[in-house]
């Protein structure tokens, strides 16, 4: 036996002399992550305490659609308006402007919610899914704490005034990114630019959505913006562009017009200042490593995760993964078992270490095969 270590340079397809530049985004706090790799790219007191005001309602839309998810709603379902939803109804808030007594489907209160920023449409759906809106949002507490948004707490379902109700741009970047990956099909809702709402007992309203980034000609396709006098704006945003994601998060924008090119500008910043390397596809054969005394000589390898990795632009010839194991692997090896490990370094440093599992069974070879084997092997060192 012997240690044997294969080398894999990921290749350069473009090379881009751009050159590595810091930013400075005017906002109290802000971050930037990678989707794919989940590397963060920028970040500005990212654990500062915020209120959320409307990116609430992310949360209040990812309640419902886990519980569509799992049968327990339907998007047909229909709740009744309750005083409480209709009051919010008024001037001087985001309104779908249901009324009291109204039978409004669970699908149009969401669009209510993702569109046109409703608080009365939130309330609807709350008091639709928990029986009260207390209870909703210790509902949407709870799936906070589920998936790691430790400094965050809602005290409503809409993000208006309550300093119970807080988080940090972080823990928002987490629930965006819960978002996307869990709920795809459901996220298309949040790129949509219009939602008319045909209501009852009066003409239909058609309102607008309020992300500013979404009418700009550079791939955004959510997610929500929000504003509280306390905290001023504050925007989740997301762009896509060929099959690569960022997810960025600011709040504390002195102005609208701010909100919008800071936002843009943190965007940018990630898609010309790094690359998304694509390392392995998860349960796709990686590469292979040889087999001693086994009816197949090699037995192909995977990962059980997507790898990818963010690197500065224009640096990806630093970038090298290498196939680590103790070698040949002596048969029988069965199907999935850890074979090897796959070690990622960037200029030299290790900067991830995954498992590689076989991809079939390889079963041993007959006691005359093995026999040969080995007299090869001590003869000619054949293996």
């Amino acid at each position: 036996m012997f240690k044997k270590t294969l080398v894999f340079i990921i290749l350069i397809l473009f090379f881009n002399k751009y050159s590595f530049a810091n930013v400075e985004i005017q906002a109290r706090t802000a971050i930037l992550q990678d989707y794919l790799s989940g590397e963060i790219l920028y970040e500005k007191e990212p654990d500062r305490s915020i209120y959320p005001a409307s990116m609430t309602k992310i949360m209040t839309s990812i309640i419902a659609f886990d519980l569509i998810k799992t049968g327990d709603l339907t998007l047909n379902e229909k709740f009744i308006i309750s005083e409480k939803a209709w009051r919010l109804s008024t001037a001087g808030y985001s309104s779908m402007f249901v009324m009291i007594g109204d039978e409004v489907s669970v699908e149009d209160l969401l669009k209510g919610i993702i569109v046109a920023s409703g608080n009365d449409a939130c309330i609807a759906l709350a008091e639709g899914i928990a029986g009260t809106e207390e209870e909703f949002a210790i509902m949407m507490t709870s799936k906070a704490k589920e998936i790691g948004m430790h400094n965050t707490n809602f005290a409503n379902s809409s993000g208006i005034n309550n300093p119970d109700n807080f988080s940090t741009v972080k823990d928002i970047m987490l629930m965006s990114n819960y978002l996307i990956k869990n709920h795809p099909s459901f996220y298309e809702w949040f790129k949509e630019k219009e939602f008319t709402w045909d209501r009852t007992g009066g003409d239909p309203i058609t309102q607008g959505n309020r992300n500013p980034l979404l009418y700009k000609n550079m791939g955004v396709d959510g997610i929500k913006t929000g504003y509280l006098a306390v905290e001023r704006y504050s925007l989740a945003s997301s762009l896509e562009r060929n099959g690569r994601r960022l997810i960025a998060v600011g709040s504390g924008f002195e102005t609208k017009s701010l909100r919008s090119r800071q936002s843009s500008k943190l965007l940018i910043y990630g898609l010309t200042n790094f690359d998304l390397v694509e390392i392995s596809k998860k349960k796709k054969p990686f590469s292979s490593v040889d087999v001693w005394l086994g009816k197949d000589s090699f037995v192909k390898v995977y990962t059980n995760e997507d790898i990818y990795k963010t690197i500065k632009k224009g640096q990806k010839k630093k970038l090298k993964a290498k196939v680590i194991y103790d070698g040949p692997i002596e048969a029988p090896i069965k199907k999935d078992q850890v074979v090897a490990k796959l070690l990622i370094t960037y200029d030299q440093e290790k900067i991830g270490e995954y498992s590689l599992m076989a991809l079939k069974d390889v079963k041993k070879v007959n006691i005359f095969s093995r026999l040969m084997k080995s007299l090869n092997y001590l003869v000619w060192g054949d293996v």
